[in-house]
């Protein structure tokens, strides 16, 4: 069945299936590839893929071995759609025409007609424009949701507009991510303690619930495991997450309490029914 899938994904490609030897088989380094032979074997073949790629704008070209090379030049278009946005923007023509007239001497013109303040490029009032400046300092795989302070130092080497620090600030605090995440949005914890080990079975007892089960008969849908740190024997006791503290507390009588005895210590999580 592998095979078969493999067969089905492979049709569609125009290769040949080679076989080599187990010895022969081995990784090829970079320094063993022969480019030109390579390129001399590459089939192009058809001119539906010689249309595409001088649509994308490729450089066709035959190398010295014979073979057909495609050269693509990638450049990034944010300043061009930065540039396009500040010629359609008012607060940015006036002050174009403030620097063309030398009145206006903290921005200048580049050579590409980009208007800048000393060395960073104007950024104009388009949330367009600034959302997708503050999204790649922010969101893209190279930042990974740095804090506000962090964001504001990368994108002040190259873009500048009024008030970029404080919204910058207020772009961070919107994000859902990193108010999940953020260590200034969790509350401050101690060294971690060591736990006393127990000397007898069920004095010192661990508990939690387990949630998300379709509710039973008798409309339990959730689980409450208690486990003794000595033994590690468990009780699994079916609850509702609707029961009460003084319910649950009499569960725990019912069922641990009169069997057990009452225990030294009980280690927990920070759910609410437990801190109440």
């Amino acid at each position: 069945m592998r095979q078969r899938r493999w067969i089905e994904l492979i049709k569609d490609y125009n290769c040949t299936i080679e076989y080599h030897l187990g010895k022969a088989n081995v990784v090829v380094d970079a320094l063993s590839h022969k480019n030109k032979a390579i390129l001399g074997r590459l089939p192009v073949g058809k001119k539906r893929q010689l249309a595409e790629l001088k649509k994308m704008g490729a450089d066709l070209g035959i190398n010295a071995g014979g073979g057909l090379v495609a050269q693509l030049l990638v450049r990034p278009t944010y300043r061009e759609q930065i540039l396009h946005a500040q010629i359609h923007d008012k607060e940015g023509s006036k002050i174009r025409k403030n620097v063309e007239a030398r009145v206006e001497m903290k921005f200048q013109v580049a050579d590409d007609g980009s208007l800048m303040m000393g060395q960073w490029l104007y950024v104009p009032n388009d949330e367009t424009i600034k959302r997708m400046v503050l999204q790649e300092a922010h969101e893209s795989k190279f930042s990974i949701h740095p804090s506000s302070t962090k964001m504001y130092r990368d994108p002040k080497h190259h873009y500048w507009w009024p008030n970029m620090k404080k919204e910058i600030a207020e772009y961070v605090s919107k994000c859902g991510i990193c108010q999940q995440v953020k260590v200034e949005h969790q509350r401050l914890v101690g060294p971690l303690q060591p736990l006393q080990i127990p000397e007898w079975k069920w004095e010192m007892i661990t508990m939690d619930f387990v949630l998300g089960f379709p509710k039973g008969r008798k409309g339990n849908d959730a689980i409450w495991v208690i486990v003794d740190r000595l033994m590690k024997s468990a009780l699994f006791l079916p609850i509702k997450m609707t029961d009460s503290i003084d319910k649950l507390a009499k569960i725990y009588i019912n069922e641990v309490v009169w069997l057990h005895g009452i225990p030294v210590s009980i280690v927990s999580n920070r759910d609410p029914r437990f801190t109440s």
